[in-house]
């Protein structure tokens, strides 16, 4: 029985091993489908704080256009990672505002996941965008 709890325990452990890293920052490209046959592009700027050894925390921000449509969405996420030797995962929330519209904020949550390397990342993002379901592709330059 008390051999079941320190694996918890253990695993926790080592998630928070401390990392010695500074803050990083990345230039990012997506690319959206969205349901209802609607594409987007995005172009954010994402900056990443490690918290322990295989954990991330950090917001990304950006500009997003929007197939059929001239307006210009502003993505606003929360972001939280988890790094394991070249993958990752990540979990994302936040708001996306459009300026020029009634309808000022969209709603989004999303999850990711790919391969990272000291320069570059790449990886798949599955959400939603208010009621719409969401898949893009993801590519982002680390500075």
């Amino acid at each position: 029985m008390r051999a079941r709890c320190l694996i918890p325990l253990a695993l926790l452990a080592l998630l928070a091993l401390p990392r010695p890293a500074a803050a990083s920052v990345a230039l990012g490209l997506g690319a959206d489908w969205i349901e209802g046959n609607h594409g987007g592009l995005n172009l954010t700027l994402n900056v990443d704080n490690h918290l322990a050894r295989y954990l991330s925390v950090g917001g990304r921000a950006g500009a997003a256009f929007f197939e059929h449509d001239s307006r210009i969405v502003v993505p606003l996420d929360l972001r939280l990672g988890l790094h394991i030797q070249r993958v990752y995962f990540e979990g994302l929330v936040g708001p996306w505002m459009q300026f020029d519209s009634d309808d000022h904020f969209h709603f989004h949550v999303a999850f990711g996941f790919g391969l990272e390397s000291r320069s570059l990342a790449g990886g798949l993002e599955v959400g939603r965008l208010d009621h719409a379901a969401m898949v893009g592709l993801r590519l982002a330059l680390k500075l």
